[in-house]
């Protein structure tokens, strides 16, 4: 499955460069061979009593891109530029695509991380799983010179993403990105 998975994630990317025009930067940087991915199932048990509904904080994915699928329990909620939660509704069987913090540095902010948490409601535990794609270990992160002009200044540094990774993969930290590898 996760050979599927890895082949989906990197036609989305691929779309997503060519979308750009910037199809022969991610040829000459050998992303296909560059960027791998991982399997992460996920277990949302119920809150007790008078116990705080969050089974997972505001957080933004720091992958290229995130293939999130689960059960039949809702509870997943994406954060709106104006502030305000909306729970979204997945369909059985559907594929949720979130854009991480690594693709948001590639475009240049063009396109943004998503901020997403999850709450728990209802009598029963949450089960999902993402897939999430990265660029493999010493992979620099670097903004193509076609996304930068006057509209669109460079937000981002160059970074080697296996240290950015290694010093926020269990932040939750919104800035992070900026943080680390922002001008």
């Amino acid at each position: 499955m996760t050979a599927k998975m890895d082949e989906l994630n990197l036609i989305l990317l691929r779309m997503i460069f060519e979308s750009f025009g910037i199809e022969e930067y991610y040829k000459e940087k050998e992303l296909d061979e560059n960027i791998t991915g991982y399997l992460r199932s996920m277990k949302y048990r119920l809150p007790k009593e008078n116990e705080d509904p969050l089974g997972f904080d505001i957080h933004v994915d720091k992958s290229i891109i995130t293939i999130l699928c689960q059960d039949s329990v809702q509870g997943l909620e994406v954060l709106s530029k104006e502030g305000k939660w909306i729970k979204i509704n997945i369909p059985k069987g559907a594929l949720v695509v979130f854009a991480g913090n690594a693709l948001q540095a590639w475009t240049n902010g063009r396109i943004e991380a998503v901020k997403h948490r999850v709450v728990m409601s209802g009598d029963k535990e949450r089960l999902s799983s993402g897939f999430f794609s990265v660029p493999k270990d010493g992979v620099s992160v670097e903004i193509p010179p076609q996304l930068v002009d006057e509209e669109h200044p460079l937000r981002y540094r160059t970074f080697v993403y296996s240290d950015y990774l290694a010093k926020y993969l269990n932040s939750t930290r919104l800035d992070a990105l900026e943080t680390f590898a922002g001008i």
